[in-house]
């Protein structure tokens, strides 16, 4: 295993949805061991501490909360994000999901700086494919692949000149996609797997897929995981609760499967609500998960590829 400069940047956002919590994620990881998991697999790990959204002054718009904090989120992190990946691997330390909205536009630019093309791995309950025109709940952390993919709908916004091409985009763990939004996506060249393929293929092959074009590509891949991606009888700290997520095997064998990979240039950990967690479990299996993706395995033993 090569050893690697992780950047841990806390990322305490709670404006993206209407139920509150997620702004003490990023203690709730420090405290159940993050930086000290990475650095027994031998990583050189710095915290760089939380950042603090930008003042933006715009006008309220109907039907959307929290829109001025948000913009100003999505900004300060973007500038984060660049500025952390100029220097190593940064895990952005969550949060709820409207933080992708920022460290993905931030990575994607530093990606483009770079000459590399931009992947993103979505792993999530939910598809975030909304735009500020058509969510109907006014949640922005619903929005950030809608953005990041170069949608229209999102007047304020700090504007996306290296947009994700909808190809070079992955869903897995999908089981809660309203009309519109499966409309869109319908509509789109986004890669997206729900619960129902991976009971009938296994998780491996779709994930295996995705990560050999990244690697054909030379791409740099932004993983975002969320806690709901999980099944909430093992993660149940967070808002969003679906039943029939992923288990704790199958997360574990995803995240090897990215470390095996070796293109993992970013990590979001998002919607981890410490008040809704049982005795920090959530947050424990969370550390452990970016610990597989960064090397920790029980043999070293590659997850053999799939013909």
């Amino acid at each position: 295993m090569t050893n690697q400069t992780i950047l841990l940047v806390g990322a305490p956002v709670d404006s993206g949805k209407a139920r509150q919590g997620c702004l003490m994620g990023p203690d709730a990881y420090r405290t159940a061991r993050l930086p000290g998991a990475l650095r027994d697999l031998g990583h050189d790990v710095t915290d760089l501490g939380n950042v603090a959204a930008d003042a933006v002054e715009i006008a309220p718009r109907d039907g959307l909360n929290n829109l001025a904090e948000t913009i100003g989120w999505t900004q300060a992190l973007s500038r984060a994000a660049q500025a952390a990946m100029a220097q190593g691997l940064p895990i952005f330390l969550g949060g709820d999901h409207s933080l992708s909205l920022g460290t993905v536009h931030g990575a994607a630019a530093q990606a483009a700086a770079q000459g590399r093309p931009q992947f993103v791995l979505w792993l999530d309950a939910h598809s975030d494919f909304h735009t500020c025109e058509t969510t109907t709940s006014g949640n922005l952390h619903g929005t950030p692949l809608a953005y990041l993919t170069g949608r229209m709908g999102f007047d304020g916004f700090p504007p996306v000149p290296h947009p994700v091409p909808e190809d070079q985009v992955c869903i897995i763990g999908l089981r809660s996609v309203d009309e519109p939004e499966r409309q869109m996506l319908e509509a789109s060249n986004i890669r997206r797997h729900d619960m129902r393929d991976i009971d009938e293929h296994g998780i491996a092959k779709p994930l295996d897929a995705f990560l050999d074009t990244v690697v054909g590509a030379g791409g740099a891949l932004h993983v975002s995981l969320d806690v709901d991606f999980l099944d909430p009888a093992v993660a149940p700290a967070v808002g969003t609760t679906v039943p029939g997520g992923a288990t704790v095997r199958e997360a574990h064998l995803v995240m090897e499967m990215i470390h095996d990979a070796g293109v993992m240039t970013s990590l979001d950990l998002v919607e981890l609500n410490p008040m809704l967690d049982e005795r920090g479990r959530t947050a424990q299996l969370m550390v452990d998960l970016a610990a597989s993706a960064l090397g920790r395995t029980v043999f070293d033993r590659p997850t053999p590829r799939i013909l």
